[in-house]
């Protein structure tokens, strides 16, 4: 009985491992969360098998990539860490530009600090401010952007001895909801999310002190033809629209 109940049961399993193993797993950037995550029911709603996603900073799955981790395609927040995999040929090409992010400062509104569109106003804010949270600029692009932000406006000085610094932009901008900082750096996409918009309110930085953020995707050598389906769905009109649903531009 047991050997006919293991033999009935090994189809199964089998299947189970064939399914898993045609999963298509794909690396996108935190900030796209939200987009993406509309993205791909989408895609699924037009007859296609749904990715396993996992979020996270461009720069550790880059790492990742680079040591071999099973991700099928890369949807990153910059162009910097597609193409340094495409230059070590991980990547089938050097991908394409999907979007253009921008940056957004968010405040947690129990705390009182108003955000308003003046280097003054954004003074006192940093003042006020115990904390202030952005990604690892040598992580993610949004960090990074952030950095650039504040030293071309003057107000380094000011923020430094408050940043804290978070993995990713989700992370980031999840330190300014819970009220672990009073004000953070995140995506314009991030910000106007539901989630986040019911406790914070935000402002846009002046977009000509940070270098454009455009974000790149790459498919990973040895594809599978779903990642490449997914990848051309990403390039077409139903799905720039979305992304401009969340505030950014699209080519």
């Amino acid at each position: 009985m047991k050997f006919r109940l293991q033999y009935l049961l090994a189809p199964l399993f089998f299947c189970a491992n064939l399914a898993w193993a045609q999963t298509t797993t794909v690396a996108v950037a935190a900030n796209m969360k939200d987009a993406f995550s509309e993205i791909s029911l989408a895609y699924k709603a037009a007859g296609n098998s749904e990715p396993r996603i996992v979020y996270g900073s461009s720069g550790n799955f880059s790492a990742q990539i680079m040591n071999g981790a099973p991700f099928k395609l890369f949807v990153s927040a910059d162009e910097y860490f597609p193409l340094e995999l495409y230059k070590q040929g991980k990547t089938i090409d050097d991908g394409l530009v999907y979007a253009i992010g921008k940056l957004a400062i968010i405040s947690k509104n129990s705390t009182g600090i108003r955000l308003l569109d003046s280097k003054a106003d954004l003074i006192k804010a940093i003042n006020k401010a115990n904390k202030i949270a952005i990604a690892k600029p040598e992580l993610a692009p949004y960090g990074r952007a952030a950095v650039e932000y504040l030293k071309a406006e003057g107000l380094w000085n000011i923020a430094k001895d408050k940043l804290i610094y978070a993995d990713n932009v989700g992370i980031a901008t999840m330190y300014v909801v819970t009220g672990a900082a009073d004000l953070g750096f995140t995506a314009l996409s991030l910000a106007r999310s539901a989630e986040i918009a019911k406790e914070t309110s935000y402002i846009l930085p002046d977009g000509n002190l940070y270098e454009p953020i455009k974000q790149r995707m790459v498919l990973i050598k040895g594809a599978p033809r779903e990642a490449v389906s997914l990848y051309q769905f990403m390039q077409s009109p139903q799905a720039k629209l979305i992304l401009q649903k969340y505030g950014y531009s699209t080519p």
